[in-house]
């Protein structure tokens, strides 16, 4: 009655709803407001509205203006055309910084700002502003990174995730309880990767010099609603509830997801 620009509406199932809205920030909103509310909530990756007309599919599309270190540009530039993006613009603003503009699909966008910051170290900007409908651009890759997924529940241990994060970035600390099939970081590589965080280190009667000195864990990332939301790969759910947020996949089973991905 108050939010006018969002939609619902049901689906086949009793215990899902498609949720309409003006971008990840006004639903980002909706499902914070119904955490604070004590729900819990899947909510899958967020998907750009397409009009199809004559028999031709048609999607929005976004005029981008980005102002980011020279040091950064080579690899946004490359990102963005990986994405679907047109650059219409080059200005050089200093020595330093550069002004670089695009028209591009809006779904290229998912997913981007995380990875924009991450690029420019926190030193650039942008902003976009909706264009027109124009003709479907085609299929678009997804997340670059694989997943680090859980095959084992229980309590997470120093020593196991310590063995992990060479293999890429941790969501989690050490004592944090999870499950099969839950997403506990990112892969180095495009692949995704099933691993053991609660394993413990085996205790013997044996004690040599040097083997028990303290390991040296690196900080998790801490995710916000919109940042997880912007993650989510296309087999993945983000569980929302009052005191967490995690990331999982669709399938929790290992056998099955490797069945479903064969097939």
């Amino acid at each position: 009655q108050h939010n006018v620009a969002l939609r619902v509406e049901d689906t086949g199932s009793p215990d899902t709803f498609k949720v309409s809205g003006r971008g990840i920030l006004h639903l980002s909103i909706l499902i914070e407001n119904m955490r604070r509310e004590k729900y819990e909530v899947g909510v899958s990756r967020p998907e750009v509205i397409l009009k199809v007309e004559e028999g031709q599919k048609f999607e929005p599309y976004e005029h981008l203006v980005l102002d980011l270190p020279e040091t950064a540009s080579g690899r946004i530039i490359q990102e963005l055309n990986r994405r679907k993006g047109l650059m219409t613009q080059l200005t050089q603003l200093s020595d330093e910084m550069s002004r670089v503009e695009y028209e591009i699909p809006t779904r290229g966008l998912i997913g981007f700002r995380s990875y924009f910051l991450t690029e420019t170290r926190g030193e650039g900007t942008f902003s976009s502003i909706f264009l027109d409908y124009r003709p479907y651009a085609g299929a678009m890759e997804g997340r670059k990174s694989g997943a680090l997924i859980s095959m084992e529940n229980g309590k997470t241990s120093g020593y196991a995730l310590f063995n992990i994060q060479e293999r890429g970035e941790l969501f989690i600390g050490p004592v944090v309880d999870v499950y099969a099939g839950m997403v506990i970081g990112l892969h180095s590589r495009d692949n995704d990767l099933d691993v053991n965080p609660v394993k413990e280190k085996k205790l013997t009667n044996v004690r040599a010099s040097g083997t028990d000195e303290a390991l040296k864990l690196v900080p998790p990332l801490d995710l916000s609603l919109e940042e997880s939301m912007d993650m989510l790969d296309i087999d993945e759910i983000l569980e929302v509830t009052p005191n967490s947020l995690r990331i999982r996949k669709k399938l929790l089973d290992p056998t099955a997801r490797k069945r479903k991905k064969a097939s």
